[in-house]
């Protein structure tokens, strides 16, 4: 225990009236400020239709990374084509529907979309049930839609084998959720003493301390927090990925999580780091303008030339960002065709000059497009 008598952040006496150290803040917040401010106006520059690209690939990343945060691996068609039926925006065939896939992309998408409608305990249970359509966490069966109960001992989060785990983190006794989290709804709901970006900060601490449900309490922190950047921005139209930036720096993100659950309630640090995170978010958003921005001029310039879906399919995946080496194998497996026909889509793009044979052998040949 510490000389205050608690070991973590929610046993303080003062718990849970967070504190900040604002000079320390505001310099990082200026950084963030401006470079929203400047992406803004990189999108003043785009097309309806560019924007939307960009927002699916944002939230198609945003679904994916969150996830990938957990451990959890996600099909990124599938999450690509959840996203796009729910926008309205035409990207070709849509792949399969996966109910493990709709309940993330449901909760994203309710959080950005909805960010003015206020925070409920319904709408929590509504997105947790959905995240776990079958009621079970892997094969572990877990309460849904409903808060934690502790039957089988404190809620932990836990590490290392399970004859001698070690312990990062123990949230509050189930019996307090009910007025924890009606505090904590309060505060986001009506509190605006905070900069909203310091808001969104503290509430993914606020609500991942809580730690309120049997399992996905992360993903419901990030859609928390970007519930209110989204409405920072005043824009259901996402342009970073925070998620996809926590994922880059999950050690950095879990150590520091640990730290501040086991501090006081002076939270500057994990502030500091938060808004750092979001201000490397924000100008990486560079690249998928870029990847949208060349998308575009691809299209624009073989307009003319006939191709069949399984070529228009496939080009799109690698301008998307292809994982790895495009090989006719690879082309025979996503389109779902012989290698013979892969073969032959191939040849014909290499005789129109779209495609071309990579540089550099190995054991298979690959292509990439040309220019590239």
């Amino acid at each position: 225990m510490k000389s205050g008598g608690y070991r973590y952040v929610w046993q303080h006496p003062e718990w849970p009236h967070w504190s900040y150290d604002p000079k320390r803040l505001m310099p990082l917040l200026a950084q963030v400020h401006q470079a929203q401010g400047l992406l803004r106006g990189q999108l003043h520059g785009l097309g309806m239709d560019q924007q939307d690209q960009a927002n699916l690939r944002v939230l198609t990343e945003d679904v994916l990374k969150t996830s990938e945060i957990e451990g959890a691996s996600l099909n990124p068609e599938s999450v690509r084509s959840s996203i796009a039926r729910r926008l309205g925006v035409d990207i070709g065939a849509l792949a399969p529907s996966d109910r493990h896939v709709e309940g993330v992309v449901d909760m994203v998408l309710d959080a950005t979309s909805n960010y003015q409608t206020p925070l409920t305990v319904q709408r929590l249970f509504a997105w947790h049930a959905g995240m776990f359509p079958t009621g079970q966490s892997g094969l572990s069966k877990i309460r849904t839609g409903d808060w934690r109960d502790d039957a089988d001992g404190p809620m932990q989060v836990v590490s290392g084998p399970m004859h001698r785990p070690k312990v990062h983190f123990e949230a509050p006794p189930a019996q307090q959720l009910d007025a924890e989290v009606k505090d904590f709804l309060l505060w986001f709901n009506v509190d605006q003493q905070d900069d909203p970006l310091i808001k969104a900060g503290l509430a993914h601490l606020w609500f991942v301390t809580l730690h309120p449900f049997d399992d996905g309490n992360g993903r419901i922190a990030r859609a928390v927090g970007d519930m209110v950047l989204a409405r920072a921005d005043q824009s259901a139209n996402r342009f970073y990925s925070l998620s996809s930036q926590i994922q880059l720096e999950r050690k950095a993100y879990y150590d520091g999580l640990e730290r501040t659950q086991k501090g006081d309630l002076n939270v500057t640090e994990w502030l500091a780091w938060f808004l750092g995170c979001l201000l490397r978010a924000v100008q990486r958003s560079d690249e998928t303008l870029s990847l949208v921005l060349g998308k575009a001029t691809f299209w624009k310039r073989w307009a003319s030339t006939s191709m069949n879906e399984r070529q228009i399919k496939l080009l799109n995946r690698l301008l998307d960002g292809f994982d790895g080496k495009l090989t006719t194998s690879k082309w025979a497996a996503i389109a779902k065709c012989s290698q013979d026909t892969a073969h032959r889509d191939i040849k014909d793009l290499m005789e129109k000059s779209v495609l071309k044979q990579a540089e550099g052998g190995g054991r298979s040949t690959s292509y990439v497009l040309t220019g590239c």
